[in-house]
């Protein structure tokens, strides 16, 4: 399986994070991408190489131009008010208050930010286009006849929507991929998402629509983050009825539970008949990660990938989330080879 990958990942790295109510060092930093290249060569899971360049549109199609422009311009306008520390939001526009975005850089952070875990640094916007010209990149080599892909992405993306960053991600990487084999020709691709938290904005940008299938198994949004997107009732809207599927599982979530999800998702995507499958690939699921609650182990990982490969469709990978540095690139490999060893 060839890995798209690239170095730029490394301009977004925070400072810090609110978390617990103090500001603590970032759970999502660099060192998560490098454990997975390292593992990704260490098990010769096949050739890495650099992503291609593309035009700006193939991101437009899934995030709004004043959104990019805020992303490409936000720094420069932080930096210039309150010098080289990292941007974070000072208020939400909730309930009662006009969804208006303000020209000052305070109020533009917090008309499109969702959370204060997100920081904006001085290389963010470059990293981040980066790594959907990584997702598209992969998304090519299987519009090429690949028959699977990896697209090692970092920051992830499955978070942000179509104006809204938040959850360590700016742009939604699977969504721009899925929207590109859309675009290519495909007349219905499916996104599964089996991230520990659920794809808030993957679900929002595909809602609406039945040429995109959305399909998530995460933690239930009554108790984890999102916590406002995720329950088992949205299930689509106007010609996406019944398109959108949430598996929101409690708290201390085993294997089995967990795979019996994976097995009525598996059927979805069957009746569904996509051209194409994209997976926002989160391996925090896993027992020892530091900011969730599911208890699966590091064999469940091989054992998901050999799952997938039975579904036998062009199947694009893309990273997500996973924040203990030890083990991801171990869980993640093990998805992947266990996909490439069931084919």
């Amino acid at each position: 399986m060839i890995t798209v990958y690239s170095d730029k990942h490394r301009l977004h790295s925070g400072r810090g994070e609110l978390n617990d109510g103090q500001i603590m060092p970032c759970f999502e930093n660099p060192n998560r991408a490098d454990a997975i290249l390292a593992r990704v060569k260490s098990e010769e899971l096949g050739a890495v190489i650099e992503p291609v360049d593309f035009p700006i549109d193939a991101i437009q199609r899934v995030h709004s131009h004043d959104y990019l422009t805020f992303l490409k311009n936000a720094w420069d306008e932080w930096e210039l008010l309150h010098g080289d520390i990292d941007a974070f939001p000072l208020i939400w526009p909730v309930r009662g208050l006009r969804q208006v975005c303000p020209e000052h850089i305070d109020g533009k952070i917090s008309y499109y930010a969702m959370d204060a875990g997100t920081p904006i640094t001085s290389g963010t916007y470059q990293a981040v286009k980066s790594t959907a010209k990584v997702a598209l990149t992969a998304q090519k080599l299987i519009a090429d006849g690949e028959h699977s892909a990896f697209a090692l992405c970092r920051p992830p993306g499955h978070h942000a929507s179509k104006d809204v960053y938040g959850g360590y991600c700016f742009l939604n990487n699977a969504a721009i991929a899925a929207q590109a084999f859309i675009d290519q020709g495909s007349k219905k691709v499916v996104v599964l998402d089996i991230d520990y938290h659920h794809g808030n904005g993957t679900q929002d940008i595909f809602y609406d629509r039945d040429d995109v299938m959305f399909i998530s198994i995460h933690a239930d949004p009554i108790m984890e983050f999102p916590y406002f997107l995720g329950h088992a009732d949205e299930k689509g809207a106007g010609k996406g009825m019944g398109f959108t599927h949430n598996f929101p599982l409690p708290f201390g979530t085993k294997n089995k539970k967990w795979f019996e999800a994976l097995k009525t998702a598996i059927e979805l995507i069957i009746d569904y008949a996509p051209d194409a499958v994209v997976i926002s690939l989160g391996v925090d699921t896993f027992e020892g990660d530091p900011i969730s609650e599911f208890k699966l182990k590091t064999d469940d990982y091989t054992v998901i990938g050999e799952n997938l490969a039975k579904l036998k469709l062009p199947t694009l990978f893309i990273m997500e989330g996973g924040y203990d540095v030890d083990e991801i690139g171990i869980n993640t490999v093990n998805v992947l080879s266990g996909f490439e060893g069931a084919e």
